[in-house]
């Protein structure tokens, strides 16, 4: 199967995404929607966004599959989160920069949340199950019936 593999990886565009948002905080903010202490419980979804992603990053460390998009997995990771959601670093990115948001207190960097949801969606998860099809086929298939792409 010919397939491409992005040039960027996600972790870049969650970078990117972020300081976008702190950009449009700073020069752009349109209507604070959330006032101290309340704009910290953002940092309440930053940190477990974190762990799904690293977690789940190092299950396919410790099982010897490629983390790389794009790069063939040896292994269909079925555990863990993956128990109840097919992309669970790609959740930790979304929850990672959604938390930010709510950090932030302005509507204008919440932009950016569904702008990731789209080029992770578009670049990776769709690509990516593609590619699951061809390597894994009905073990795949099983999984993605049982198991939803977000949550």
């Amino acid at each position: 199967m010919n397939h491409s593999i992005p040039r960027i990886p996600p972790p870049v565009y969650l970078l990117f995404a972020v300081i976008l948002m702190l950009l449009l905080h700073q020069y752009l903010p349109v209507m604070r929607w959330l006032e101290f202490p309340w704009r910290y419980a953002g940092i309440l979804l930053i940190l477990p966004g974190l762990l799904l992603a690293a977690r789940n990053g190092l299950l396919f460390r410790k099982l010897g599959t490629a983390l790389r998009p794009g790069a063939k997995a040896t292994v269909l990771v079925t555990k863990g989160a993956f128990r109840f959601t097919r992309n669970p670093m790609y959740l930790g990115l979304v929850t990672m920069l959604t938390g930010t948001g709510i950090w932030l207190g302005t509507l204008s960097p919440l932009i950016m949340i569904p702008v990731l949801i789209w080029i992770l969606q578009v670049q990776f998860i769709l690509r990516e199950e593609k590619w699951m099809e061809s390597w894994f086929g009905a073990s795949y298939l099983d999984y993605k019936k049982k198991v939803r792409r977000w949550l």
